[in-house]
């Protein structure tokens, strides 16, 4: 009985919960765990400082967020390229997009 209830109080902990498609969301917010934790890494920022950024969340439910990408490092780190690479192909396809053509054929566009 007591592993039951050590084990339900280390869950209700964490703050963090999978949706049906394995992403991380912090528990009761629209907020994902990669969304803070890419503020983290391009920043630099501390927890309270993410904690200024995101008053609606408390340092507990930041810090859940932090440990669960350390403990998932690959596998975030590896989505994170993964949705870098997509950014720099959308945006090599734009710098050519048939707008860019038009304004670039009427000369208001280098």
């Amino acid at each position: 009985m007591e592993a039951q209830a050590t084990t339900q109080l280390a869950q209700a902990a964490t703050h963090i919960q999978l949706d049906d498609k394995g992403v991380a969301w912090i528990d009761n917010t629209k907020v994902k765990v990669i969304e803070v934790v890419l503020d983290k890494l391009a920043h630099g920022t501390s927890p309270e400082e993410l904690h200024f950024q995101y008053p609606h969340l408390s340092l507990s439910q930041i810090h859940a967020a932090l440990t669960y990408y350390y403990d998932h490092q690959a596998e975030l780190d590896a989505d994170i390229e993964r949705r870098w690479r997509e950014v720099n192909a959308w945006a090599l396809d734009e710098a050519d997009s048939p707008l860019r053509q038009r304004l670039r054929a009427l000369g208001k566009l280098r």
